[in-house]
């Protein structure tokens, strides 16, 4: 990668958050406008693009993804009971849900573009968002207000992982010619993701200035989302470590799918813990804005 390219994918992500803020009004609206389609095929379209590199011959699971798994499930009930004591339940549930949630649709996108495996990122992105769909209702009974079903989570990540990979690999038998285009122009993934950041950012911060809570506990639940956040990235990256590849740990366990998390505490928790991962949006994204700048191709 030369300079100039690596100086804008590290420039254009924090301005994309900037701007995103910014704007956040027009930007919501937009979103509201399409039915808050947008966002939702920006991430089909760039999941498309990197599916269309791999190779479904190859996806295999491993033994980190099951490590990983334990961590996010046993990890989200400890961290609950953890936290419950110290900040309360309504902090407790924040934090329970930044771990509970699964792999980003994106974390596949962004560990490409770090040099990550992403056959491996890919396979775990698949078993994970399914695995959380089956075990995640059964902790939201426990610890939330309602009752959460099989059906209604992956009826949330199917459009946008489960058909995305479908097309990915039809596209890799049927038009060979053109994924291979499609991968020999995988920076556009990049791209995609900007404007994607830039409309999630938005409806963050509207989220955020709209949000009638005690602005205290939005703090607490910012920094221990903040916490989590840091926590998660460096315990992938260490299980990455012992498998080989860092880039694909630390962003399979740290990235998540913030969305899911937030649609998840507004229906089953208090709604005021959405605050947490409404927070860890931002703070992942810095993450991801840091290691872009650390890293040269």
């Amino acid at each position: 990668m030369s300079l100039d390219r690596h100086t804008l994918r590290t420039v254009t992500m924090p301005l994309a958050m900037v701007v995103g803020a910014l704007l956040c009004r027009p930007l919501a609206a937009l979103e509201s406008a399409s039915g808050n389609m947008l966002t939702p095929t920006l991430i089909g379209a760039m999941l498309f693009l990197t599916f269309t590199r791999v190779d479904v011959r190859a996806m295999r699971p491993r033994l980190i993804h099951l490590w990983m798994l334990l961590f996010q499930f046993v990890g989200s009930v400890a961290v609950y009971h953890i936290v419950t004591p110290l900040l309360g339940e309504l902090v407790g549930q924040g934090a329970m849900i930044c771990v509970l949630a699964p792999i980003a649709m994106a974390a596949v996108v962004i560990g490409g573009m770090l040099g990550a495996n992403v056959t491996t990122m890919a396979t775990y992105s698949l078993i994970c968002n399914m695995v959380t769909a089956i075990v995640a209702p059964t902790i939201l009974h426990l610890y939330g207000n309602g009752t959460c079903t099989f059906v209604e989570i992956i009826s949330r990540v199917a459009p946008t992982l489960i058909a995305p990979f479908l097309l990915g690999q039809m596209c890799r038998y049927m038009w060979r010619s053109g994924a291979n285009w499609l991968s020999e122009h995988s920076q556009l993934s990049f791209y995609l993701w900007l404007v994607s950041l830039t409309l999630v950012i938005g409806r963050t911060t509207c989220f955020i200035l709209d949000t009638e809570a005690d602005p205290f506990v939005e703090v607490e639940l910012a920094l221990v989302a903040l916490v989590l956040c840091l926590v998660q990235f460096s315990v992938g990256r260490m299980l990455g470590r012992a498998a080989g590849d860092v880039v694909a740990g630390g962003q399979s366990l740290g990235q998540k799918n913030t969305v899911l998390a937030v649609w998840m505490a507004l229906n089953f928790l208090n709604p005021v813990a959405s605050v947490a991962p409404t927070a860890y949006i931002v703070w992942q994204n810095f993450v991801n804005s840091y290691q872009i700048w650390r890293h040269k191709e």
